[in-house]
């Protein structure tokens, strides 16, 4: 008995529709949330922030579909700020300084050259001062921030034209800075000639000479490759910069209490596991990008404080922030003014 090839193909499609129905249906999450950041995705950043979006996953059993955005995939820090403020973003990661533009107080973590080192930094900012700012946060925005700030590192500058070795070289110097209000009085009170450009405009802002300097921790001059456009790097740890884990609060309490519980943990721990990352990277970086031809100078920090404090730099901040905001800051620094 001959089997044409149509009585083959019907055959076939009779054995084959009862496997496909035994197949478990794969639920579609309750909850989907977006994250954007503007960093690389080599940096630390994105590698934990990776890891926590899969945990986060896991550990909800598929209810949440947390997705990562490194790069300035949504839009750069002013874009992505207005999503997350409006709920169009459910999270986002910002440097203090710039969240300073609608949180005033949170610039209070950045005031130049007044932590001297991590120890200082961490006992501040998981201890009153960062409670200080995360209530202010909340208390000004619909945002909220998670209690683990993550790291960015000590700033350097970097320049295409002259190192930086005493208050007086930074004269004159266009230097890009963030958009942040309190960098432009920094830099002022040096009496540069400071450049508000976002992130994702810096590299070919510095290729073009629209600024000829610029400063950032060493693991973002590397992993955004500053050094092709940038000669010297003057160790000036002149400001600490971290990010906030910025959160919508409507969005976040959309979340029922055990997935906001899961999501929160994965959060924290991912920033303790970033910092050591950044301060390790950081540490390692100075060999690798001289050897890709950057010069490297040191400096001596108490030349800039003084600078600073003759240039009222200090007592303006002081004023600003007011009495009690600046007591706890100089509860971990010491006397700035």
């Amino acid at each position: 008995m001959s089997i044409t090839r149509r009585h083959l193909i019907a055959s076939a499609g009779a054995v084959a529709l009862p496997a496909l129905s035994l197949r478990p249906a794969i639920a579609a999450p309750e909850f989907s949330i977006k994250y954007g950041n503007n960093l690389p995705l080599t940096h630390p950043m994105n590698t934990r922030a990776n890891e926590m979006a899969a945990a986060i996953n896991a550990e909800s059993k598929g209810r949440i579909d947390f997705q990562v955005f490194p790069n300035n995939q949504l839009g750069n820090d002013t874009d992505m700020l207005s999503q997350v403020r409006s709920g169009a973003l459910d999270f986002f990661t910002l440097s203090p300084l710039i969240l300073g533009t609608l949180v005033p107080a949170a610039q209070i973590s950045g005031v130049g050259f007044a932590f001297k080192d991590y120890g200082q930094v961490w006992s501040a900012v998981d201890g009153d001062l960062g409670a200080h700012v995360r209530k202010q946060i909340a208390a000004g925005s619909s945002l909220f921030a998670f209690e683990k700030i993550w790291d960015n590192g000590y700033r350097q500058i970097t320049t295409s034209t002259r190192p930086i070795t005493t208050p007086d070289d930074l004269k004159g110097l266009k230097i890009r800075i963030p958009p942040s209000p309190f960098w432009v009085s920094m830099f002022k009170a040096f009496e540069a000639s400071p450049q508000t450009i976002n992130f994702a405009e810096v590299y070919s802002a510095l290729q073009t000479k629209v600024a000829d300097a610029q400063e950032n921790p060493l693991a973002i001059i590397a992993t955004a490759k500053l050094n092709e456009v940038q000669k010297f790097c003057s160790i000036t740890n002149h400001m600490w910069d971290g990010f906030w884990f910025l959160g919508n609060k409507k969005s976040f309490d959309r979340l029922p209490q055990d997935l906001k519980d899961i999501v929160t943990k994965h959060i924290n721990a991912a920033g303790l596991k970033q910092r050591d990352d950044v301060k390790k990277l950081n540490d390692s970086l100075q060999a690798d990008l001289k050897a890709k031809g950057m010069a490297f100078n040191n400096t001596e920090a108490e030349l800039f404080r003084n600078k600073l404090r003759g240039a009222g730099f200090y007592a303006e901040w002081h004023k600003k922030f007011g009495e009690e905001a600046w007591a706890v800051l100089e509860k971990y620094t010491g006397k700035l003014v």
